[in-house]
């Protein structure tokens, strides 16, 4: 207890075992809030991480880089409390739902901007009026990551994009011509057969036959791989 984030994810931890830059912090299990690097200065404290959207719960702590996308992961955790509720008072019941219900139409590239302020206004009620404290945490992650993240829910609504490139609805997987030996490693990977090409040729991919696996994109060796 008092030791702070950044010294559990950066000098114990070890930071990002990929070498990519850290992004946040969920911090006491599922119902626990998403905390940016700007917080890693917070000592795990009941107090401090209540303050700042989050809670020590369960003591357990996901760490993530920034190949994740903050919306999805509100959108992961609302799936796993749902099915944890036990649908006895209607605010958790419903609200939960509901919660899950508006970020899928966001991640799925159906959000408007009237979402944000309803999504706030829903997560409150729910947290304020639930009876048990499953309830009363479950909008943990919506309100953290609206709080910390608005600029990732900003372009998954008004640009229709994903920055980090995880809901598949918003994202494009394309071939760079300059950057294609036409090796075929993506062509014979690929299960869905949504690549052609001829062999040392600039292979295509087909965005109607495209799954957005992104299996073609591990075994590509130049980098040619494009998630747009």
């Amino acid at each position: 207890m008092g030791t702070s984030l950044n010294t559990v994810v950066f000098d114990i931890g070890g930071g990002a075992a990929n070498g990519e830059a850290i992004k946040a912090v969920q911090t006491g299990g599922p119902s626990g809030g998403c905390l940016p690097v700007s917080k890693f200065n917070l000592p795990v404290d009941f107090d401090a991480l209540y303050d700042a959207g989050s809670m020590i719960g369960s003591g357990g702590m996901v760490v993530m880089d920034e190949s994740t996308c903050m919306v999805d992961v509100a959108k992961y955790f609302l799936q796993f409390l749902q099915d944890e509720s036990c649908g006895k008072c209607v605010p958790c019941r419903l609200g939960i739902d509901r919660m899950l219900e508006i970020i899928t139409d966001i991640t799925e590239g159906r959000g408007k901007p009237e979402h944000i302020p309803l999504l706030q206004d829903l997560a409150d009620t729910v947290q304020q009026t639930s009876l048990c404290g499953l309830g009363k945490t479950a909008p943990n992650p919506v309100l953290s990551t609206l709080r910390y993240f608005p600029e990732e829910y900003d372009a998954h609504i008004h640009q229709k994009r994903c920055p980090a490139g995880v809901c598949k609805p918003l994202i494009t997987y394309a071939v760079d011509a300059e950057q294609c030996k036409g090796c075929g490693l993506c062509l014979t990977a690929c299960p869905h057969g949504a690549i052609t090409g001829e062999k040392k040729q600039a292979h295509v991919i087909d965005p109607q036959l495209c799954n957005k696996c992104g299996i073609c994109a591990d075994e590509c060796k130049t980098h040619a791989i494009t998630v747009n």
